[in-house]
């Protein structure tokens, strides 16, 4: 059996990932997925998450992923995200400023509205942060 798998991250404007992994782990619409190499074949919705993987050199790399589908088969994994982005790509002030814009809608709502939009732009701008958070480069003590 392999000891790696190709993955591959594709956005409707790019292809983010194209690597080699020896894990990967993927946000499933009803739990997060463990995949290794010679994984059974499935399909699966994605939900609002982090994608993980670690590269063919133990390399974590994280990206944060929101909505899409993935296809796992034996040798490869293939997403197709409607966002997704590395960690170091994520702005955070800007993603900070999309959750207080989402908590601020939130707070707002009337009764009886529905809230759905804004509780998914709250997720999706907390999970960018979180991502963001995980690729700092640790504390530097003097």
């Amino acid at each position: 059996m392999a000891s790696t798998i190709k993955i591959e991250v594709v956005t409707p404007e790019r292809r983010v990932v194209d690597d080699q992994a020896t894990a990967v782990t993927i946000p499933g619409a009803t739990g997060y997925l463990g995949i290794l190499p010679g994984h059974a074949p499935l399909i699966t919705e994605m939900k609002v998450g982090q994608l993980a993987y670690l590269n063919a050199q133990g390399t974590e790399k994280r990206l944060a992923v929101a909505w899409g589908f993935a296809e796992v088969l034996p040798d490869k994994v293939t997403v197709l995200a409607e966002v997704a982005e590395r960690a170091e790509d994520i702005d955070r002030e800007r993603a900070a400023s999309a959750k207080a814009r989402a908590e601020e809608a939130l707070k707002s709502a009337g009764a009886g509205q529905d809230v759905s939009e804004q509780l998914q732009e709250l997720a999706r701008a907390a999970n960018r942060l979180e991502v963001a958070r995980d690729n700092r480069p640790p504390d530097v003590i003097p």
